[in-house]
């Protein structure tokens, strides 16, 4: 022992305290690239047009296995375990009740609203399994990954959404005017703006108990990690992007406003017809070309930057700059190819957006994966969480 330094003692035992241990940074790199990717999407797509949709589980399957298996954690890729047999049946199964819905509303409205309110009811239990379904086919050096959120959480995460919706559905269904008669009453109007407003308020919250939800419960070996960002985060979140979309929208109507304005002191309004044609797609494009690079940018790392643990933290850092340039040229090479340059464009995504995340630990690795878990069969909830829209993480 070297004299000069003097050993700390746990004031408890008087024994010397042993160090913690030393914390490493896990890097995380995707390997594919786009030419690779394009010979598994055209034969995908082709194949699942061909069968009027039966292949796409299998298609579904060699996605994810190119994705995952370019996806490496501290050099060792991420592999997915999904049994496209399976996935088949669960995506039939959700096809079926989707399809009930829909037709259920071509007999009368209120055929429509018992459909909707039970697979309202019952979307939540499939988010649910599908989160478990990913998960716990999903390897790491041959360790699967689990999802330990219980049914109970999930109804719970969605409650602050669900209730202004019932409440919304109540409402038109006692003071909804009737056709033939007087037009709605202003109580009528008020009382749905005010409703409307409300489900726009609970919207934050909402995304932060379902963030919450997911990242508190994602397990590995046994490592759990917890969720610790906070409601205002995702109100302050919410207001940026909301602003930032009030900008990018008001930079070509403000256009059009300047040249009109200019035309009309000239006396003359031609020239400003193909402007004003063009302005709705205008608004399009920078809503999907700004709006969403800044809102993914800043989710990602408001999200991935408070997931962790004792032993565990990830970090993102993903810049909108550079989001925002890459999203730009994706879009327009997707115009110009016909949508031919999808693959590329999603591999390029999925590599700035992966390569901005990184995991610190301290947990010794070697031992965790010398254990091991089962997967899950639930593929009914993978195909909902694929309906549904359900954002399932990186």
């Amino acid at each position: 022992m070297n004299p000069d330094i003097e050993p700390s003692f746990d004031p408890h035992t008087s024994r010397p305290s042993v160090p913690p241990p030393p914390q490493r940074l896990l890097g995380i790199a995707f390997t594919g690239s786009g030419s690779e990717y394009f010979r598994i999407w055209i034969v995908n797509l082709l194949l699942t047009l061909v069968t009027l949709g039966l292949y796409y589980p299998w298609a579904k399957v060699r996605r994810l296995r190119y994705f995952y298996g370019n996806t490496l954690v501290d050099g060792a890729a991420l592999d997915f375990h999904g049994d496209p047999k399976k996935m088949l049946k669960g995506s039939l199964l959700v096809a079926v009740l989707f399809g009930l819905y829909s037709l259920a509303g071509r007999f009368s409205p209120m055929a429509g609203l018992v459909a909707l309110v039970l697979v309202a009811a019952i979307a939540p239990a499939l988010v649910r399994a599908s989160m478990r379904f990913r998960l716990a086919n999903t390897s790491w050096r041959g360790l699967r990954l689990r999802f330990t959120g219980s049914t109970a959480d999930v109804y719970r995460a969605v409650l602050p959404l669900y209730v202004p919706a019932v409440l919304m559905v109540g409402f038109m269904a006692v003071v909804a005017p009737v056709p033939g008669k007087a037009p709605p009453a202003p109580q009528f109007i008020f009382g749905f703006m005010g409703l409307v407003l409300l489900m726009l308020a609970v919207q934050p919250w909402t995304f932060w108990k379902l963030k919450r939800y997911q990242h508190n419960h994602y397990a590995f070996a046994t490592l759990q990690t917890r969720f610790t960002a906070t409601p205002g985060s995702f109100y302050t979140l919410w207001l940026k992007v909301f602003g930032f979309a009030l900008l990018a929208f008001a930079l070509p109507v403000a256009a059009i406003a300047t040249l009109a304005f200019a035309a009309k002191a000239a006396g003359t309004l031609r020239g400003l017809a193909p402007w004003a044609v063009a302005l709705p797609f205008l608004l399009m494009l920078l809503v999907f070309v700004a709006v969403k690079p800044y809102a993914t940018s800043r989710t990602q790392n408001l999200v991935w930057n408070h997931t962790r643990n004792a032993d565990l933290h990830f970090h993102s850092a993903l810049h909108f700059k550079p989001l925002f340039w890459l999203t730009l040229k994706n879009w327009l090479l997707m115009l110009l190819t016909l949508g031919l340059y999808w693959p590329f464009a999603a591999v390029a995504m999925a590599r700035m957006r992966l390569q901005t995340v990184s995991i610190s630990t301290r947990a010794a690795l070697d031992t965790l994966v010398g254990q091991r878990a089962s997967g899950s069969t639930d593929a009914a909830g993978d195909a909902a969480g694929d309906m549904l829209g359900f954002d399932l993480g990186l």
